[in-house]
């Protein structure tokens, strides 16, 4: 992230935001209230002790030992935003307006819900040696000897942190044998049809996939699968999705979803207690776009929410700004830049461009004509014009879509 400055005149501290969580989306909103012209006070409460920092190299260039941090290049200091490290918040009161840390209240006139999400742990490998997980800065050094020293490696979920690490682990020389429960690589992102294609990116880069079944425990040394496989393993890295981190929010009054324990946000990313925002991988959002409520844990939506965030508090709209996004993600697998846009649950029709067999290729999918979601294997054109053709809710020509060798905005009616 370049540098981000902006400028502060007459800072009038009589109105204070809080922000609970330094990761991206809280060091963004940050930015974006100074942006939008808040002239008050800013405290931005961080769990860890590092400088806040950026989570995509950790799986790619830092795990490999090819860059040294991670860090924000924010001027926190240059924009009158209080940075607090190590100070995770406890508890939130909105009926006084305050929120708990161990060392004492902290008052707000605004608070935002910032906490990200927190790993799934593997039951009955907590606190074991050689069991690893890949998701903050300290995680990533744990790994870097591991890698480093081509040591065997078993991966836990073959999702898409699962698939980025095996890369990472490749490329360093390790052994890596993927352990997947479903019975195909990112079973709970895409269709059957199209993940199988995917299969084999994992034996093509000499990493071995096991699919259908899963750990039954881990011990020294080993993993033991549930069909009695037993995998020898120097290092065991678990990566099987993500879950909201707003336990701290119990007794609160903010509404959690009972299915994902999601805040349970509204069109303008607030929460369902007065002054109180949430943005990132913690919120779910209602989406008119898709007729349905949203959690994206990715880092594209810890980008994009945070301007929403900024903007409704600084301005005080009585009518705010709506967060309804076309969601976007990417990942770097086995020598493959793969882009997704939109969100293809509710399609009715999907159409292929190009070859899944080859280097590049890309999936569409309609909704009554009309693209809502588009994943992309080594086509960035196809991405960045799919992307604009969703966020406008185009109908499509499904000859000329299908048709790789045209510009896919052609096939636009």
């Amino acid at each position: 992230m370049s540098e981000q400055r902006t400028s502060l005149q007459a800072p009038d501290h009589t109105r204070r935001v809080l922000i609970a969580g330094a990761g991206i989306a809280g060091v963004q909103t940050a930015v974006a209230l100074r942006e939008q012209g808040w002239r008050g006070a800013i405290t931005l409460l961080g769990d860890e002790p590092h400088q806040p920092y950026d989570r995509p190299p950790l799986s790619k260039a830092l795990l490999l030992g090819k860059a040294d941090g991670a860090a924000f290049d924010v001027d926190f200091a240059g924009l009158g935003i209080d940075l607090h490290l190590s100070r995770p918040v406890s508890a939130l009161r909105p009926g006084d307006h305050e929120a708990d840390t161990a060392e004492g209240p902290v008052p707000y006139d605004y608070a935002v819900i910032a906490t990200g999400a927190e790993p799934v742990l593997l039951p009955g490998s907590e606190g074991m040696p050689g069991v690893h997980l890949l998701r903050t800065l300290d995680d990533a050094e744990r790994l870097r000897p591991v890698l480093a020293a081509q040591r065997r490696i078993v991966v836990v979920g073959a999702g898409w942190i699962g698939a980025e690490f095996a890369t990472a682990a490749r490329e360093a020389g390790c052994a890596v044998t993927v352990v997947e429960a479903a019975e195909r690589p990112l079973a709970g992102a895409l269709p059957a049809e199209v993940a199988a294609h995917m299969t084999s990116w994992y034996a093509d880069a000499g990493a071995e996939l096991r699919t259908g079944t899963g750990v039954a425990a881990v011990e020294p040394g080993a993993v033991v699968l549930a069909d009695g496989t037993v995998l020898p393993a120097d290092a065991v890295v678990v990566g099987i999705g993500a879950r909201p981190a707003t336990g701290w929010l119990a007794g609160s009054g903010v509404a959690l979803s009972h299915e994902n324990g999601s805040v349970l946000a509204d069109e303008q990313l607030r929460a369902s207690v007065p002054d109180v925002y949430a943005v990132g991988d913690c919120a779910s959002f209602p989406s008119a776009r898709y007729g349905r409520r949203l959690l994206i844990h990715h880092w594209d939506n810890a980008l994009q929410g945070p301007r929403t965030v900024g903007e409704n508090i600084a301005r005080g709209a009585a009518e705010g700004v709506v967060y309804d996004p076309v969601p976007y993600f990417w990942s770097e697998q086995f020598g493959r830049f793969v882009q997704y846009a939109g969100h293809h649950q509710a399609a009715d029709e999907m159409i292929w461009r190009g070859d899944p067999a080859g280097a590049s290729w890309s999936v569409l999918w309609l909704h009554e004509g009309r693209m809502v979601a588009l994943l992309a294997v080594g086509r960035p054109r196809d991405l960045a014009q799919g992307r604009k053709l969703i966020e406008k809710g185009a109908a499509l020509d499904r000859d000329r879509a299908a048709d790789a060798a045209l510009p896919l905005k052609s096939a636009v009616l």
